[in-house]
């Protein structure tokens, strides 16, 4: 199907006043809300129905989550520029913000998997407590959000040359919703940081 057929791609649609991609991205994003509010609040339960619930930071390494959330708060801004750079017609900035976005992806995972290798030769599994139960699967489908974001991420990045030339707002556009997934991603660990380590 020719992109003629496919309406408001690159401007906005006239009811909703965004692209149908963005608009997909919103709608995509908020199936994404109910996954994580509803693990939010298994943990708020399970919480609240235990008196002998850990304090996180008597388990968790509260200064390798302090940098990995800058990591990733750094990435953010990254992902950003990115899509400021081809907003300014410098696809060479795009791919160094985009190339630093990535880095910073696998610091994140990196951080993560020693923290990971950690509580688990300490014999800290999820079957140890509910606390490494609700821990190991809130971060871990969290990773893996992250991970899902590299894989498109690079995409964009390896065929930047060839999208920015054929549809320059297009590729802008695509960036844009990548962008609104990424900071998706930061958010969730801007809350799953105090929840799990720091109450």
């Amino acid at each position: 199907m020719s992109d003629a057929l496919i309406k408001y791609i690159d401007t906005p649609h006239p009811v909703t006043g965004v692209t149908n991609s963005k608009l997909g991205m919103w709608l995509f994003l908020a199936t994404e809300v109910m996954l994580f509010g509803g693990l939010f609040s298994a943990y708020i339960i399970l919480r609240s129905g235990d008196p002998t619930w850990p304090h996180g930071s008597q388990f968790l390494d509260i200064n390798l989550a302090t940098i990995n959330t800058m990591v990733l708060i750094t990435s953010s801004v990254t992902m950003v520029m990115s899509w400021a750079s081809l907003m300014m017609k410098s696809l060479s900035k795009f791919r160094l913000y985009m190339g630093v976005t990535i880095i910073l992806s696998f610091v994140f995972l990196v951080i993560k998997y020693f923290e990971y290798s950690h509580k688990i030769h300490l014999g800290y599994l999820p079957k140890t407590h509910n606390f490494f139960g609700i821990y190991f699967t809130l971060t871990g489908l969290h990773g893996l959000h992250i991970i899902g974001g590299i894989f498109v991420n690079l995409y964009f990045l390896i065929t930047s040359g060839k999208a920015w030339r054929e549809a320059p707002t297009t590729f802008t556009g695509r960036i844009e919703a990548a962008g609104l997934y990424w900071h998706f991603v930061d958010l969730v660990w801007i809350f799953l940081f105090p929840a799990l380590y720091l109450l």
